[in-house]
Order: structure tokens, then C-alpha cells, then sequence
């Protein structure tokens, strides 16, 4: 059976720390049909950046699994989900951020990074409990939005986070087990990079992953947490989609050089670990 998911909490957050009387334009993330009238409109603080840092271009390096390091135009680093030894390569990674979307050792590995980085998790009590996370380090918006995962027998509490950077929206959709619900699409907004696990064990299997696609049109979509199952990648790239392959693992994006259309893009990682027939 399919779980709603209520949010009331958070969603009123959301909109108290949101809210600013503003002759700019529209939020690029947050939905602005959530807030009508009054002239209110949801203007997130990392929005206040200047046009020409608006469309710098970022960097995206995906380490393996749900780890990834995201890097403004103006050098703030943030790492997701930073794994501990499951058979990637240990990265050395001096964020300014961590996210925790998981409290499991593939996801919370946080010891990983150097220096003294904002640790933000999106769970309280180790899984039982979301945190509500709305604030702004730097030039960089970051938000969640709480989810379910997939377990071997039932649905766990998971978080996803959104990072809103150089005019651009980028959604890290942690263990996402099902495709998002009316009140999560709201939460989250437009998103132009979508990371999104196709899987299957732990998080959604390829079907899921190309309704969530549908949902959210993102101009860029990449595939995560399949370790090196060819077979799961070549049937969530089954979709009428352009497909960019790199030979490293990394890749860069702005605003002006968003693809209008949505594309698959599948960075290179290094896998010893196990082999996925």
C-alpha cells in the first residue's frame, strides 16, 4: 500500500522562513503557487545573488552510490551521503557542507570529510524522526524534504535535499522508494538536476525512477545507487531521452546551458566491489 505522507510541520516552516514581500522574481526552486495573494511570494535568500553569479556554472563530481560533491561558482563545496568502504574508491573531500539524507553507514560516513564542515542531517534519533533543515550557508540555499525509502520488509524515514545554487535547483532525492506524493512535488518545486537512485534494493528500481523523471522534468536527470548493475542502468536509459556519457566523473552546468529537454546524464565511477550480474 502506497503511504501518504504528511507534513504539516514542516511545510509551515517551509512558508514562515520563506515568506518575504519582494519585487524580484519568482523563487527558482519552491512551487510559487503555494503562497497566493498579498504579494507574498517565496523568495529564498539565495536567490538575492547577483545576476551574473546567477549564471556561473557549477560542478558536480559523483564519487559512487548517493555520494556526490556539488560546487557553487563561488567555491562552496557540499557532500551527500558520504559513503563508508562498500567498493568505491574513499574520496578525500573538504566540503563547507554535508548532507545526511540516511542514517546507515553507506549514507552517514561524515568522519570522511576534512576540515570542520556544517553537518546537516535529515534525520533526528538515528532514522526515527525528520529534521526540519531551511537555511542558507553562503551563496547556497539547502532545504529538505522528508521521504519514505524501501527496506527488505517495510518503508523507512529517509530525506531528500534540495540545493539551490547560481540560479539552478538541483534535487538530491536520498533512498526515494516511490514516486513523490502532491505535498513533496509542492516542497520541492522546479528542479533542474535531478540525482535519483534507480537501484531497486534500497530505493526505487528503474520503473519508479523514470515516473519520478516525469514528475519533476528536470533538464538533467542522473542515475545513482546501482552500484555497477549494467542491466538496472540499460532499463532506466530505456526512455526517449538523450544520453550523455563521461569518462570521468564529473560535469558541469548552468543556467544557460541547461538542456531544454531532458537529458540522462552518466558520469564514471570506479567499482572493485562486488559484480551485479
Amino acid at each position: 500500500m502506497k503511504k501518504t505522507l504528511y507534513i504539516p510541520g514542516l511545510l509551515t516552516l517551509v512558508l514562515v522562513c520563506s515568506l518575504v514581500l519582494s519585487g524580484t522574481g519568482q523563487a527558482a526552486c519552491r512551487n510559487p503557487n503555494l503562497v497566493r495573494g498579498d504579494g507574498l511570494r517565496i523568495t529564498p535568500a539565495a536567490m538575492r545573488i547577483t545576476p551574473a553569479a546567477m549564471s556561473g556554472g557549477i560542478e558536480i563530481a559523483w564519487f559512487g552510490h548517493s555520494f556526490f560533491q556539488i560546487t557553487s561558482s563561488k567555491g562552496t563545496r557540499i557532500i551527500t551521503d558520504p559513503f563508508g568502504y562498500m567498493g568505491f574508491p574513499m574520496p578525500q573531500v573538504w566540503p563547507h557542507v554535508v548532507t545526511v539524507g540516511r542514517e546507515q553507514g553507506n549514507h552517514n560516513n561524515v568522519g570522511l570529510a576534512h576540515g570542520n564542515p556544517l553537518i546537516l542531517r535529515g534525520m533526528k534519533m538515528w532514522g526515527g524522526e525528520w529534521n526540519e533543515i531551511n537555511t542558507t550557508f553562503r551563496d547556497v540555499l539547502i532545504y529538505n524534504v522528508p521521504i519514505h525509502t524501501r527496506s527488505w520488509r517495510d518503508s523507512l524515514k529517509g530525506t531528500a535535499f534540495v540545493f539551490e545554487m547560481d540560479g539552478l535547483c538541483i534535487l538530491h532525492t536520498g533512498d526515494l522508494g516511490e514516486p513523490f506524493n502532491k505535498d513533496q512535488l509542492n516542497l520541492i518545486g522546479h528542479v533542474d538536476i535531478l540525482l535519483v537512485p534507480i537501484g531497486g534494493r534500497f530505493a526505487m528500481n528503474p520503473e519508479n525512477a523514470k515516473k519520478v523523471v516525469e514528475q519533476l522534468k528536470p533538464g538533467i536527470a542522473v542515475p545513482m545507487h546501482y552500484y555497477n548493475n549494467t542491466l538496472v542502468l540499460d532499463s532506466f536509459l530505456d526512455v526517449p531521452y538523450r544520453k550523455r556519457f563521461f569518462e570521468s566523473n564529473t560535469f558541469s552546468a548552468s543556467k544557460d546551458t541547461l538542456p531544454p529537454p531532458t537529458e540522462i546524464f552518466i558520469p564514471r565511477v570506479v567499482w572493485y566491489g562486488r559484480d551485479y550480474d
